[in-house]
């Protein structure tokens, strides 16, 4: 199903041509002027400066109305011309596109540049020698790679160099119950190259946890789905923490205080043992040359390669790496509308625009949605549209590499972020593949099902997003930040802005490869741009509530009953060792203060003519409803992560755990395990206690007195 659009589809051959970005213009030009002259024809309407009820919604039904396949496809394909891994030539130049295209549009722009330290590869090489004898050297990098087409070789940023002779062992996905699997069965990974598979660890974690086994190096690889078979090779960061690591929790900016290389605290975020990522077809050549002893048999049911045996060995592997760590300029991209009402408040929407090769999916299907939003606010604007809040578009560097952009930015920026930012919109790959996916802040839960109503399925002919959404089998169902993946991250991890995460389907067999370019999409992920153009409408209607909405969309009631679901889950969890007491009692208090706070918003929305007091009034409600969700930070931070701040959403800190939220909870639970019962339980019930102390802040920030 095709969206409505002003503007034809370009032919194919002035897509692909450098020409497109000036295609582009006069796309805008034809847009606007069709626009304007449909608005003056059936509404009658004169500009005006200032955003009521009524003009808003008709400035949201416009805003639909400008959707455009063509226009994303060709943004999509600028961007994906050349690979602009961070702190390249190439990647300088795709952020001065995006600087151009905003300042086009009439958007005032900026940006901020900062230094940090980033991670390329050098030299790499692998051969195995088999049981009979015979040496091989073993592929790196996937078919059609080659130094004419920019893109970098495969590696792990921030791996140590180092040169390795060992006997491949494989270890499933690298995790503790993998070793422990294979230590039962006999079977050491000492001085080992150990084989992993991809999974929900990070890749960090996967390396620190073979590095404690003993092993010597580890090769990692992302098995083939039945519409790739392999070839790809998942390039990615093994740095652990994020922002740049020479400036743990404060702004690389010119002349600011770094970190020495050799500084404790930077050293602990780089793996100790070196690592390369492998094609599924290397890895299947290694893995079907082992012997020894059987898989185990819970690891059979969810392998997709032909692996029999573990080893370790006999295949005996040669492993060299060589990289540079050396410091590295990145820029974000700012465009900003601002407020005409209330300046001084934040709507953010971001995405990286950074990527590892070409970026098709990962992440230029989000920036090609973020300068589709810019186009349609520019021209709402020239229809005298202006926000009530400030809206600013921002497009982030170095994500790849551990949110460095991002992260920088935030850290920069942090005070005026905390009393300022309404909300931050991510979204990082808009478009895998089929199938609508929400990851959100429980306060946002209601403005997203009432936005999803009015975006039209692009998989189905006359229903809605919502629709399709509900219908489909898992039914709606709003994920939670249980990591930190993506922009998003600094700001609600570090800075208690709630935030919202938009995409397309899920785990695209391309993912950091050679191959997620703009004909992989075009021939899978979206070849009409539907899904592309159903992003940004949801992305940017999103936005225009949380900026023009006198009172915020903002329901905690949902938040309160989240809670509660975790607490019952961490009360089966614990099996009454330790008291949960004091987080039910602080999410009563919560609740009430959820309560008292939707029926003042409720009271204060029925009063449409505008004055002195009752803007006032929603002007203080609106705050304490930013507010509340920087009550879940805890200044002392996570155990050993200080720098996580938020104890109900965060990353875990045992990929083993059970639990995906209260974070510093999950922690101690996983301490507990290496102490006696009483000390064990002592910790639990401290964070169970501090856990209660950010509700508790959370429910008086709702409330807005003084005890």
């Amino acid at each position: 199903m095709a969206h409505p659009s002003f503007i034809p589809k370009p032919p194919a051959s002035l897509l692909s041509s450098p020409s497109s970005s000036c295609f582009l213009l006069v796309l805008l030009s034809l847009s606007t002027v069709a626009l304007y002259t449909l608005h003056r024809h059936h509404h009658h309407l004169q500009p005006t400066t200032k955003t009521t009820s009524k003009t808003a919604l008709h400035y949201r039904t416009t805003f639909l109305s400008l959707s455009t396949n063509s226009t994303l496809s060709a943004y999509l394909r600028r961007l994906t011309l050349h690979p602009h891994l961070a702190g390249t030539p190439l990647s300088l130049q795709t952020a001065q596109y995006v600087q151009s295209h905003f300042s086009t549009l009439g958007l005032p722009t900026h940006v901020n540049d900062y230094s940090a330290l980033l991670s390329y590869p050098t030299l790499s090489s692998l051969s195995a020698r088999f049981k009979n004898g015979t040496t091989e050297p073993l592929p790196l990098a996937e078919p059609g790679f080659g130094p004419e087409n920019d893109v970098v070789r495969p590696y792990h940023a921030y791996s140590p160099s180092g040169s390795v002779i060992g006997y491949a062992v494989f270890v499933n996905f690298g995790r503790e119950e993998d070793y422990k699997a294979l230590e039962a069965l006999g079977v050491s990974v000492g001085r080992a190259v150990v084989v992993a598979r991809r999974g929900e660890m990070s890749r960090y974690a996967v390396v620190e946890k073979a590095a404690e086994k003993g092993a010597a190096a580890v090769l990692m690889y992302t098995e083939a789905t039945a519409e790739f078979n392999g070839g790809g090779v998942e390039r990615g960061t093994v740095m652990g923490g994020l922002g740049d690591p020479l400036t743990p929790g404060w702004a690389g900016v010119a002349g600011g205080e770094r970190l020495g290389l050799e500084d404790s605290d930077v050293l602990r975020r780089f793996p100790k043992i070196p690592s390369m990522p492998l094609s599924v077809d290397t890895a299947e050549i290694i893995l079907r040359s082992l012997e020894g002893t059987r898989v185990p048999y819970e690891w059979r049911g969810t392998l997709k390669s032909e692996v029999g045996s573990v080893g370790p060995g006999p295949t005996l592997l040669n492993f060299v790496y060589q990289g540079e760590k050396k410091m590295a300029s990145i820029r974000n991209v700012f465009a900003v509308i601002r407020g005409s009402e209330e300046p001084d408040r934040f709507v953010l929407l971001g995405n990286h625009r950074d990527a590892w090769t070409y970026g098709a999916v990962d992440p230029n299907s989000g920036t090609a949605a973020l300068l589709d939003i810019a186009r349609r606010y520019a021209l709402l604007m020239r229809l005298g549209w202006n926000p009530r809040r400030t809206i600013i578009l921002c497009s982030w560097d170095a994500e790849e590499f551990g949110m460095i952009g991002s992260t920088e930015w935030v850290e920069q920026n942090l005070v005026n972020l905390g009393s300022k930012a309404v909300a931050y919109l991510n979204v990082d790959c808009a478009v895998q593949g089929p199938g609508f996916y929400a990851t959100a802040t429980p306060q946002l839960d209601n403005l997203l099902l009432e936005v999803t109503k009015k975006v039209k399925d692009p998989e189905s002919e006359g229903m809605t997003l919502y629709n399709k959404w509900k219908t489909t089998d898992r039914g709606v169902d709003i994920l939670r930040f249980n990591g930190a993946d993506s922009d998003f991250a600094p700001f609600l991890h570090h800075a208690g802005v709630l935030s919202t995460e938009l995409y397309y389907g899920r785990d695209f067999p391309v993912y950091h490869t050679f191959f997620d370019s703009y004909n992989w999409m075009l021939n899978h992920g979206d070849p009409l741009f539907q899904r592309h153009v159903a992003i940004a409408e949801v992305w940017g209607l999103l936005a225009l509530h949380l900026a023009d909405d006198p009172v915020l969309p903002l329901n905690y009631l949902s938040y309160a009953a989240q809670l509660q679901e975790y607490t019952n889950v961490l009360s089966n969890l614990l099996e009454g060792s330790v008291s949960l007491h004091p987080i039910t009692a602080s999410i009563q208090e919560f609740v009430v203060a959820a309560k008292e706070a939707e029926e003042e918003a409720k009271k204060l929305r029925a009063q449409e003519a505008p004055g002195s007091t009752s803007e006032l009034k929603k002007r203080m409600l609106n705050d304490r409803l930013m507010f509340a969700e920087r009550g879940f930070l805890d200044a002392e931070g996570l155990h050993g992560r200080e720098w996580f701040k938020h104890l109900v959403y965060g990353p875990p800190g045992d990929h083993d755990g059970k639990l995906v939220f209260f974070p510093g909870i999950a922690d101690a639970v996983s301490r507990s395990r290496k102490m006696n019962q009483t000390e064990g339980d002592a910790a639990i019930q401290h964070e169970i206690w501090r856990v209660a102390r950010a509700i508790q802040r959370a429910a008086y920030a709702l409330k807005g007195g003084l005890t």
